[in-house]
């Protein structure tokens, strides 16, 4: 049995040696699992910050296909798809995996990257160069058909990628919680975030910090200790480092910020009731363990938000094909579609318009009860949300 596994081990091992070399040059990392292999690899390709692929490959059988999956912004491989990592663990990778498929994680340049590297250049169609980039060197050695699964910005960067891959080999495109363009009010909303990501651009300031991260770990360091953030029923008081955090997922539609409103209620699903004084708060998580949330955040690298990537995600919310727009019509893949309720909510329009360019293969559907990260994070997540992909 041992020389069984040991033979497992080495096929998985072959088929990433040929990954890596076909991807170029780059410090790789190997990491065995119990059935399964990790190669880990930033891409040297002399710029300030790399591309970062993540391959994990089954090691009992040759995969059937390949799924390219893309971290929604500010996120990572690690963080998004990987957590809980370890053998066996529930994550969207292994589940992937188990399917038969060869997974491909694209990290972006950002989340490598200081703040003073992150460029006003690293826009929507640089995300997709990059990513054509990998599609394509794993394309010419292994010839197999592949999908783009992408969450959140990483889902609009994988419809974008799909609009311009004309491979036959492009067989689907796997859209998590993600927005097209909205119409009437919402359109005219989604064009001062626009503006608004544009102004910073032209102020020198070409990155934004989510903060996310920071506010979680405080949350797990000093729960009660008092947070800088005014307290809503009395702004004069602060909330306590674990309020805020889980107002932060559960309330993210009624945080400052030009984008925050895109959300119907939040990252999470949950309950939040303020008492007399921030510390008699009450609130819970309904899907995620806030222990979960952690673990992802704690996975991140600089998690660093290009503005001029939220400037073209908003541009593509608006409706603004001036600015950058995805050609819906050239998307002839099948597409699955799935959004949460308390997340990006139900709006199909993104749908509509490329079934309008002549694509039947479409569907879209919206998650009940689920926030935004809920999508890839809940307990639940394989039998509510992975069941449909």
């Amino acid at each position: 049995m041992r020389e069984r596994q040991h033979g497992d081990a080495a096929k998985g091992t072959g088929l990433l040696t040929r990954i890596e070399r076909a991807l170029g040059t780059g410090t790789a990392a190997y990491l065995p699992g119990d059935g399964w292999i990790r190669l880990t690899l930033p891409l040297d390709d002399g710029g300030p910050a790399p591309v970062t692929v993540d391959v994990i490959a089954d090691t009992a059988r040759a995969p059937r296909g390949i799924v390219y999956l893309l971290p929604g912004g500010g996120l990572n491989f690690a963080a998004e798809f990987f957590t809980p990592g370890g053998r066996g663990d529930h994550n969207l990778a292994h589940e992937l995996r188990r399917r038969g498929l060869l997974v491909v994680g694209v990290t972006p340049r950002e989340d490598a990257a200081a703040a003073a590297d992150v460029s006003a250049e690293w826009g929507l169609e640089s995300h997709r160069r990059d990513l054509a980039g990998v599609v394509d060197a794993l394309d010419r050695v292994l010839e197999l058909p592949y999908q783009y699964a992408g969450h959140s910005a990483g889902a609009a960067l994988a419809l974008d990628a799909a609009s311009h891959d004309t491979s036959p080999r492009l067989r689907r495109v796997v859209a998590l919680d993600t927005t097209g363009p909205y119409t009437g009010d919402l359109a005219l909303r989604a064009a001062d975030t626009r503006d608004a990501y544009a102004t910073r651009l032209a102020q020198g300031v070409p990155f934004v910090d989510p903060g996310l991260a920071a506010v979680i770990a405080k949350a797990v360091a000093d729960p009660d200790g008092v947070s800088p953030a005014p307290w809503p029923p009395d702004p004069a008081l602060r909330f306590t480092h674990a309020g805020l955090a889980h107002f932060a997922l559960i309330r993210t539609a009624a945080l400052p910020g030009p984008a925050n409103w895109i959300y119907t209620r939040g990252h999470s699903a949950g309950t939040y009731t303020f008492g007399a004084t921030p510390a008699e708060d009450r609130f819970a998580l309904t899907h995620t363990p806030a222990a979960t949330w952690h673990a992802a955040t704690s996975a991140l690298g600089s998690g660093l938000l290009p503005a001029a990537l939220m400037r073209d995600l908003a541009a593509v919310w608006a409706g603004d094909d001036a600015t950058y727009g995805i050609a819906w019509d050239r998307i002839t893949a099948e597409v699955v579609w799935v959004n949460t309720e308390l997340g990006r909510g139900d709006h199909p329009r993104g749908a509509e318009l490329i079934r309008a360019g002549g694509n039947e293969r479409v569907s879209f559907t919206v998650v009940p009860g689920y926030g935004h990260g809920d999508a890839v994070w809940a307990t639940a997540a394989a039998s509510d949300v992975w069941s449909r992909l």
